[in-house]
């Protein structure tokens, strides 16, 4: 890590934070005026499983803003507003209550400018 007055250098290689669940992980990256995410779920990962007992929350209430970087993944909102989210999409979540699960066989990758901070924490 760099780290002076111009310039800092991190890198999710070498993260602040992991938090630890089932089937996946969330990396933290802490800069002085915002955190940034990074999460990397296996296939079969649920949110409303894995990370809910984490949280204290049925669903998730956190707002995102990301970008995947690899694989799919919902977003299902209480109300059974689905949308799913691919390789490549800038995404934006409001911290409405909400579901999300991994699509398909491939692990999902995403990074979290808004809202990592609060994820997979009580």
């Amino acid at each position: 890590m760099i780290n002076n007055l111009d310039i800092i250098l991190k890198n999710f290689d070498n993260p602040d934070e992991i938090r630890k669940f089932e089937k996946g992980k969330f990396e933290l990256v802490n800069l002085p005026t915002m955190t940034i995410g990074k999460a990397v779920y296996e296939p079969g990962w649920k949110w409303s499983e894995d990370v809910s007992p984490l949280s204290g929350t049925k669903f998730c209430e956190v707002e995102h803003l990301g970008m995947v970087l690899s694989g799919s993944a919902t977003v299902d909102f209480k109300d059974g507003e689905i949308h799913t989210v691919n390789k490549g999409d800038i995404f934006y979540v409001s911290s409405r209550p909400h579901d999300s699960w991994v699509v398909g066989k491939e692990k999902y990758i995403s990074i979290h400018f808004l809202g990592a901070d609060k994820y997979a924490d009580k």
